[in-house]
């Protein structure tokens, strides 16, 4: 197994960890921030490399999704979103696409193509997540006003939290 799996791997363990273990119990609870949510798991299929098969990588959102289900007791919440935003991603990268095209070999994080392009991939990427993850878990539009204020401030705090993630570990691979 190269090194590069085993990257992928030890980062995918480690973002469910700090997701189930850490993050999830962190809430405030004071008026209009206990609907904010901080979520950096998404990191796992973010940052996965530009040549991983799609089927890799669906099997790995799912994987992702189903262990973050059991941390939070939602049954399929999380699988679900995960599958279906790591089936998207081909779609997003394909429009976000550099001139000079992807590194075959690359992998898509800050050091690779810079703050302006990751900035613009991670928020796309996690505002469609969070609103597609909060629109699974009300199952209704009838709260459509709680689901876009879930959205906005988990968006807004979850990016800070990437952001100083991507700072701090500087993933290369």
């Amino acid at each position: 197994m190269n090194s590069r799996v085993l990257h992928n791997i030890l980062r995918f363990i480690i973002l469910i960890l700090i997701q189930g273990l850490f993050l999830m119990g962190l809430t405030i609870d004071n008026g209009i921030l206990i609907h904010m949510n901080i979520i950096i798991y998404p990191l796992a299929i973010l940052l996965l490399p530009v040549n991983t098969p799609k089927f890799v990588q669906l099997l790995s959102a799912f994987l992702l999704g189903i262990a973050i289900d059991f941390f939070y007791n939602s049954p399929g919440v999380n699988a679900a979103t995960c599958v279906l935003l790591a089936f998207s991603r081909s779609f997003l990268l394909n429009r976000l696409e550099p001139r000079g095209g992807y590194n075959v070999d690359s992998v898509l994080t800050l050091s690779q193509y810079g703050f302006k392009w990751f900035i613009t991939y991670s928020s796309i990427f996690m505002g469609a997540f969070l609103l597609v993850l909060f629109s699974i878990q009300q199952f209704t539009f009838v709260f459509i006003h709680l689901i876009l204020l879930k959205t906005i401030l988990s968006f807004i705090i979850s990016m800070l939290f990437i952001v100083v993630y991507m700072f701090l570990f500087n993933p290369k691979e």
